[in-house]
């Protein structure tokens, strides 16, 4: 059996700051107080420490393809139907507040329930799930 790792999620991003709140917002994370300015990068922490740490660098190139690994934020678990998409709907609109865009609402059919595609503040695909 191998041993368990924390895992870091890296973003590349144009502003790490702004996507750092953002998801800090998302998940109800923290941003920590860095002895020294950070510039070119920015974290995003679970204050329970249970979460994984969530890493935001600065790339000069811009997001030109979809993404290989997306996070799904599980805000659904355990509901189904009518239930489900309005738990999903309701925490789709508090991100679209947020800057978030909602890219496609996938409805329950006879082998998925409901999930809602989104994309974050600089167009990083996520799932509400």
């Amino acid at each position: 059996m191998g041993t368990v790792r924390k895992v870091q999620v890296t973003f590349d991003c144009a502003d790490p700051g702004r996507v750092a709140r953002f998801w800090c917002e998302v998940l109800g994370y923290v941003v920590p107080q860095p002895d020294e300015p950070q510039g070119g990068s920015a974290v995003a922490m679970d204050p329970a420490g249970d979460g994984p740490r969530l890493y935001f660098q600065r790339v000069p190139e811009g997001k030109i393809v979809k993404n290989r690994v997306h996070l799904d934020v599980r805000v659904g678990t355990g509901l189904v139907g009518a239930e489900r998409l309005a738990v999903l709907t309701a925490e789709s609109e508090r991100l679209v507040a947020l800057g978030a865009t909602v890219f496609q609402v996938l409805v329950a059919d006879e082998e998925n329930e409901s999930c809602i595609v989104m994309q974050d503040v600089e167009g990083n695909e996520f799932c509400l799930d």
